[in-house]
């Protein structure tokens, strides 16, 4: 169905925002972006980034704007995880089944590839320009140098926030009478660190695998990028024995490099430099409801639901929430009231279910990855799952490479799990696995739920 054109703003030039402004753009509105901070594509990046999975999720809300293959060039695919335990050789792990990938991209690249994009479809930018006041019944935004400045005041139609975990928009819409908000932090940072590209361009690690360190209370993980670097991302308690709070020289810092990633110590000098070089980030979990205020307001992505990123799912997320979006605009035109209130109906189940998944993934692969009675259970999984493929899929290739509702993966991995723990009791499991017996009762229970 097609739409009006409106006067529409966008807060916010991240991923979300620039991939919002391009569907708008080919819907025929007059979109512009306000962002308070300067053009990414004119500064270095920040050293905040972990590397980005893009998913099924993610691919179809590119693909629908004839994004995909433009992406992908950018991009690199990651068909397993490579396990690096202490003692122990790397050994891998497929993702799922032959040809299923995530696939690899620097937040930087992508962000500026995307703002090039949105501008090439006719989106306005207005970098350094802070937003510092919504009027949420009017649809008018108040910009300026500081909040005691002189202020711009802009008129619009149709206001979105796509401001991130921290939004100014959503800010606002939280002083209303009955908006339902909370943040939840874990006692977890990150920070960012590099192994960069061999002297001939190669990569000194496998290239499609996502690597992860595993150490109990803390994790390293790396992800390749097309120059032949990785990023990788150490996640470490703020405080306690073994610490961001506790490690405070470079000293310090290559003997837990040594000690904890034996298998790095070529880039030791490269990961301790790093390490006090950039910032040490906070992660959140951020609920709220209503996402939007009449046909004026909407938040999308993380201003609407932020979650740790443990499953690769934020970006792919909020990409989502567009194509929802998107599909309720071509069957309602103009009743913005209706696209509004059905978008954030069909979305935050979803978007509370995908952020469950993500803090448990985030116990999963800090303490359980090492766990012998856990890897038990993901090798029955992973066998049943290969005899009945049609009555078992793992809740990550339901989250990763689908695109049914998180919250039905949510629900039905809460059921298997169910079942996992009643198989794991059967006596001499660890040994007679691979059996008949395990096999039927597994049917048994399913046909049971």
């Amino acid at each position: 169905m097609t739409q009006t054109s409106k006067k529409i703003a966008i807060i916010g030039s991240g991923l979300v925002g620039s991939l919002l402004a391009i569907y708008l753009r080919k819907r025929g509105h007059s979109v512009t972006v306000f962002d308070r901070r300067p053009d990414i594509r004119t500064i270095k990046f920040s050293g905040r980034s972990i590397n980005l999975a893009m998913s099924n999720r993610g691919w179809r809300s590119l693909r629908k704007v004839g994004l995909e293959d433009r992406i992908k060039e950018i991009a690199l695919p990651l068909d397993k995880r490579a396990m690096h335990v202490n003692e122990k050789p790397v050994y891998f792990q497929k993702y799922g089944k032959e040809g299923e990938a995530i696939w690899s991209i620097s937040r930087g690249i992508l962000n500026k590839k995307m703002i090039d994009l949105a501008e090439e479809a006719g989106t306005v930018f207005r970098f350094n320009e802070k937003v510092w006041d919504v009027d949420l019944p009017e649809a008018k935004i108040y910009t300026g140098e500081s909040e005691k400045s002189e202020w711009k005041e802009y008129q619009y139609d149709i206001i979105f926030g796509c401001d991130g975990a921290f939004s100014r928009v959503r800010h606002k819409m939280q002083r209303r009478s009955r908006f339902d908000y909370s943040q939840d932090f874990i006692d977890v940072g990150y920070t960012e660190l590099t192994i960069p590209a061999n002297e001939d361009g190669t990569h000194k690690l496998d290239k499609n695998s996502f690597h992860i360190w595993p150490r109990g209370k803390f994790m390293l993980i790396a992800m390749p990028n097309i120059d032949g670097s990785f990023t990788c991302t150490l996640f470490l308690p703020f405080e306690g024995e073994i610490s961001f709070e506790s490690i405070t020289t470079e000293d310090e810092a290559r003997s837990f490099f040594r000690t904890y990633f034996p298998n790095v110590k070529k880039n030791i000098e490269n990961l301790s430099q790093d390490f006090f070089k950039n910032p040490t980030s906070a992660m959140v979990t951020m609920k709220c409801y209503p996402w939007t205020y009449w046909d004026k307001v909407a938040l999308v992505g993380d201003s609407a639901h932020a979650i740790v990123p443990f499953y690769g799912q934020g970006m792919n997320a909020g990409f989502e929430d567009i194509y929802v979006l998107n599909e309720l605009m071509e069957t309602h035109g103009d009743d913005w009231e209706t696209i509004f209130r059905q978008y954030q109906e069909k979305r935050k189940p979803n978007a509370d279910a995908i952020a469950e998944l993500s803090y448990r993934n985030f116990v999963e692969m800090s303490s359980k990855t090492a766990d012998p009675k856990f890897l038990l259970q993901k090798k029955i999984e992973k066998w049943f799952s290969s005899k009945h493929p049609d009555k078992w899929i793992p809740v990550y290739s339901r989250v990763t490479f689908s695109e049914r509702p998180y919250a039905e993966a949510l629900a039905i991995g809460d059921r298997q799990e169910e079942i996992m723990q009643e198989v794991l009791k059967m006596p001499n499991i660890a040994e007679e696995w691979e059996t008949k017996e395990v096999e039927n009762k597994i049917l048994e229970l399913l046909e049971d739920s």
